[in-house]
């Protein structure tokens, strides 16, 4: 818990536990032993909450009041009766829960102390015991009579649609006679049939299409086939090219020297010629 609100809130859930709790002992119900194990780490939580509550705030009034209701809250739950706790367990902190608390006190039949009050209709046996037994709040087998006007609202929201057998459309042979029946169904079987053979073309035109288009792809492998064909040709031809230029670039580099000296004649031979 992280803060004061969200303690408040917490004690009051512990509130509504205990008087539940409060509510099943006074009509002598079987101990819940996950009802108490359950009480029980709420206040542990609530314990823990106020102390680290306590290293972050500096409100003590506050703390103070947070502190008081823990111990109200552990001594209703330990069976330790005293007016503040009887107080503290029937005040809620919020006031939205106030309906809860009173449903809670109307139908637990406590007495001033907080206490069960052992009446006459909590000892009853028989027929009496089941009458009183009409004001508990949670029923082993609820019937329409029993369910009060806010059990009634909880139903319609939770179940906001009752589950029918019934089509939502009318039958619209509820009315026909045999004859009549007998046509409709034959007209039904035969828009069925014109629905199938439609269908079937539809998928015949979708085969044919699927044929062309498996024959454009076949050709198109064909005619990649034959490009990769000739860029091999190709290939096979500038690798000879290749080799053919390395072969006259490696004599021209051994003859570098006679190659020079024929170039420089020639120059001069030119020049002769071009000066007389």
């Amino acid at each position: 818990m992280s803060n004061a609100s969200q303690l408040l809130l917490l004690a009051d859930h512990i509130k509504l536990s205990l008087l539940e709790r409060q509510r099943a002992v006074s009509l002598k119900l079987d101990p819940n032993p996950s009802q108490d194990s359950n009480i029980a780490r709420s206040l542990e939580s609530f314990r823990e909450g106020i102390e680290s509550l306590a290293g972050r705030s500096s409100d003590t009034e506050q703390l103070d009041t947070l502190r008081s209701q823990y111990g109200d809250l552990f001594r209703q739950f330990h069976g330790e009766s005293s007016s503040t706790a009887a107080a503290t367990l029937t005040s809620p902190n919020d006031p939205a829960l106030k309906h809860d608390f009173e449903h809670a006190r109307t139908r637990s039949s406590l007495d001033k102390s907080g206490r069960p009050q052992m009446t006459k209709s909590s000892s009853m046996r028989g027929k009496d015991a089941a009458s009183a037994a009409k004001n508990v709040r949670f029923r082993d087998n609820p019937s329409q009579e029993s369910l009060d006007a806010d059990d009634e609202a909880n139903r319609a929201s939770l179940f906001p649609q009752r589950y029918t057998d019934e089509p939502e459309t009318p039958d619209p042979t509820a009315e026909m006679s045999n004859q009549q029946i007998h046509d409709y169904h034959q007209q039904v079987l035969q828009e069925q049939d014109d629905q199938l053979d439609t269908l079937s073309d539809s998928i015949g035109r979708q085969r044919q299409l699927a044929m062309q288009v498996g024959d454009e792809l076949e050709g198109q492998v064909a005619l990649l086939d034959e490009v990769d064909r000739g860029v091999d040709r190709h290939q096979s031809r500038l690798d000879g090219a290749k080799k053919r230029l390395k072969g006259v670039s490696e004599k021209a580099k051994a003859n570098w020297g006679a190659t020079t000296i024929l170039v420089l004649i020639v120059i001069l031979v030119l020049l002769i010629v071009i000066l007389k």
